[in-house]
């Protein structure tokens, strides 16, 4: 039996249940973040779906945090969270999505670059498709700074990435997607402090066999101030890929090189028998010898990946 009287209704009762948590992750957005969060709302609102949008103030240095604090009386399905120092944007994903309460978590940014209007359409290719884990925004043209750096050194490590996990990528990096929150739940743990973060959730799908769609997406000159840097950013994009895959799928990276290295050793060991019978030269053996290691490598790497639990 209830131990709540028949005259009080239980508050809970008529509380829409969440299916879907935004992670807004915002640092320094004061003069756009309550626009982002008015369109993310109105979209939500008519979509049907119960949601609730975590807001994580990342130490912004300006008014973001206030203005935050103020839409909450406006905006019901507002969460704010406010971080004591700043810990980067995979750091906010990550909490974020452990924290999340609905079974869809979607990423998304404060900056007015993404169409986040669109959020509960590819909400909807999730909940309506079983078969996929993950929708990934993937952006028809690059509108941040350093354009005419950044558009070749993304392909460069998407074509690394699409090379190490053997599938077609349109987006690596992209920051708008939705996936299971049970499904993500085990790689949460992997997610890097950095930009990179989206990256390793894709890796980590990927390398999986999670299946992922992509949907083409405009992609709008971010407001305010990007905290993009090229060089330290690329950088790390790079390791992070290399990491992953590593992490998932170690043969994928060591046993092509162990192969090629294995394979100019043995023609190096002919030609050394043509010119010198029975002479091997000592940079043959290193050759040799180097391939040999990383196919061991490789192999033991592999065997603790298919031993570990969850991987």
């Amino acid at each position: 039996m209830s131990d709540t009287p028949d005259n009080i209704q239980d508050p809970s009762a008529d509380e829409e249940p969440v299916r879907v948590t935004i992670v807004l992750p915002c640092y320094n957005e004061q003069d756009h973040v309550l626009d982002e969060v008015k369109r993310i709302c109105s979209a939500m609102d008519a979509s049907g779906y119960g949601y609730e949008l975590l807001a994580v103030d990342d130490a912004s240095t300006d008014d973001t945090l206030a203005r935050l604090r103020d839409a909450e009386a406006l905006y019901p399905r507002l969460r704010v969270v406010a971080f004591g120092h700043n810990g980067g944007s995979g750091t906010v994903r990550r909490i974020g999505s452990q924290r999340a309460r609905g079974e869809f978590v979607v990423w998304t940014d404060a900056d007015m670059s993404y169409p986040n209007e669109r959020i509960p359409e590819l909400v909807a290719m999730l909940d309506q498709d079983p078969g996929i884990d993950q929708v990934v925004g993937a952006r028809t043209q690059e509108m941040g700074s350093h354009k005419a750096l950044r558009v070749p050194a993304k392909w460069v490590i998407r074509k690394i990435a699409e090379s190490l996990t053997g599938t077609r990528i349109p987006d690596l990096n992209s920051g708008l997607r939705v996936f299971r929150r049970d499904v993500a739940r085990p790689y949460l743990r992997l997610l890097p402090p950095g930009f990179s973060c989206v990256t390793t959730i894709t890796l980590a799908f990927l390398s999986n066999q999670h299946p992922i769609r992509y949907v083409p997406i405009e992609y709008a000159t971010r407001a305010g101030t990007s905290k993009f840097h090229f060089v330290k950013d690329a950088y790390r994009y790079i390791l992070q890929v290399l990491r992953m895959v590593m992490y998932f799928n170690p043969l994928k990276v060591l046993m092509p090189l162990a192969l090629t290295l294995l394979g100019v050793g043995a023609a190096k060991f002919v030609f050394d028998q043509v010119r010198d019978l029975f002479y091997i030269a000592n940079n043959t053996v290193m050759i040799l010898m180097t391939g040999l290691i990383l196919a061991a490598i490789g192999l033991l790497a592999d065997l603790i990946v298919r031993s570990r639990e969850g991987a």
